[in-house]
């Protein structure tokens, strides 16, 4: 882990609310793995005096050596607002990389990617460090989930990897009308994966989480929620483990990624 101030490579827009962000790194962070994620506050602003939490989208290559990081965020307040605005040559402090990554699966899994919205930002990472790892990936389908087609993002670089590319949005304006954990009920019956990654709103991890029980698939989701440290020191990001003991996990460090079982949601 470390904290850096670190120079913006390119900020550039990705949707109508949605931006991404390359910012050049300390060679310690080209060690993170899929999930982790990274504090950052803005050098030249004050609209925050807190860091805060980007999932890191991708690695940065240049020559084939990985040069910075990458992260898609949303404009969703004055921090989000103020990093719109960000230029090249500008400067952010990072803290990374932090917390718990997605695991690979083993050579050959039937691998099954969710993600809704926003959730989207680490899974370009996942697919890229499976690629690297095990050149194919002819056994993994990607769903992608969003309230409206301007929620759904990635796509191109999704396609780029050649998986079957699966899309739903609320109001039906892009892909199939409904939920992504909808579809998901529908292909696993027809195509059982051995294991299942998603990203995204409480409410949808907590549903792929249900699926995956049902069907007893392994399923590894990652938590999108506040935090003020991103180190364990605060305890504000608790969630509560699973059976009745009562104990919490913290998203910051015993997360963002866990194992769906081990949570009571």
């Amino acid at each position: 882990m470390i904290y850096k101030k670190s120079k913006i490579l390119w900020n550039k827009r990705a949707g109508d609310l949605y931006y991404k962000i390359g910012i050049e790194c300390d060679a310690l962070f080209f060690n993170a793995v899929p999930g982790q994620f990274i504090m950052l506050r803005l050098a030249n602003h004050t609209v925050s005096l807190l860091n805060r939490p980007f999932s890191i989208h991708n690695l940065i290559y240049k020559n084939k050596k990985p040069i910075g990081i990458e992260l898609l965020f949303k404009v969703v307040g004055g921090c989000t607002k103020a990093m719109s605005e960000q230029k090249e040559g500008d400067f952010v402090h990072i803290l990374g990389p932090l917390g718990n990554g997605f695991m690979l699966p083993d050579k050959g899994s039937k691998i099954f990617i969710v993600a809704g919205g926003i959730g989207v930002a680490p899974m370009i990472f996942l697919l890229s460090s499976i690629k690297q790892k095990y050149l194919l990936l002819s056994d993994t389908q990607f769903f992608l989930g969003g309230k409206t087609k301007d929620d759904i993002l990635c796509v191109d670089e999704i396609d780029r990897f050649q998986v079957a590319l699966n899309i739903t949005t609320d109001d039906g304006s892009l892909g199939e009308k409904g939920f992504i954990t909808e579809l998901l009920k529908k292909e696993i019956k027809k195509n059982r994966p051995d294991i299942i990654y998603a990203c995204g709103p409480f409410n949808m991890l907590k549903a792929v989480a249900a699926i995956s029980k049902a069907d007893n698939i392994s399923c590894h989701i990652s938590i999108e929620t506040l935090m003020a440290c991103g180190m364990g020191a605060c305890l504000g990001c608790a969630v509560e483990t699973a059976g009745d003991s009562g104990k919490y996990a913290h998203v910051c460090f015993d997360g963002p990624v866990f194992d769906a079982t081990s949570l009571k949601i």
